[in-house]
């Protein structure tokens, strides 16, 4: 392939999770992978504390902001690769035609917005999120896509679910 893969992450509100599995790619993609991410129902910020742990891991936060799903459906969208919803909220939605035809998969991570508790306990629970992807993220980046057709990518991808 001649370009970066491009990668969309989907979640409810891309407010945590998709944000940080952006984050995640955009640094450690070596430019072999470029990500996006959106969401079903845009929070109107990004959850600081995910911000605050993005920041504490060392990855790039600036210009980070929650998006519609839209848009990344029109003429001018970025020819999409990938794309995984990371909530069931939007797995469950049915989306139009991507450019590029993308292969797309469900990983699911539980939403760290939801967690209860002291700031530190919260902290945490973004921690583990943010950790989760990126053991997903160095497992993905590290497949033979050259090697796959894609009904075996697709399969692949299902088989890493994280739900």
């Amino acid at each position: 392939m001649d370009r970066a893969y491009n990668l969309l992450f989907i979640s409810r509100r891309n407010s945590a999770r998709s944000v940080m599995a952006e984050a995640v790619v955009n640094k450690r993609g070596n430019g072999k992978f470029r990500a996006f991410s959106a969401a079903v129902e845009p929070s109107d910020v990004i959850d600081p504390v995910a911000i605050e742990v993005l920041d504490h891991a060392g990855y790039a936060t600036e210009g980070l902001h929650p998006k519609h799903w839209q848009e990344f459906t029109g003429a001018d969208a970025p020819i999409l690769d990938f794309v995984f919803t990371l909530s069931d909220t939007a797995s469950s939605k049915e989306f139009p035609a991507w450019p590029g035809a993308p292969v797309s998969s469900h990983w699911r991570y539980p939403d760290p917005t939801k967690a209860k508790g002291e700031v530190w306990e919260r902290r945490l629970e973004y921690g583990k999120t943010l950790s989760a992807i990126e053991r997903q993220m160095r497992i993905f980046m590290q497949l033979s896509f050259d090697a796959l057709d894609r009904v075996a990518l697709h399969k692949r991808l299902s088989e890493m679910s994280s739900g």
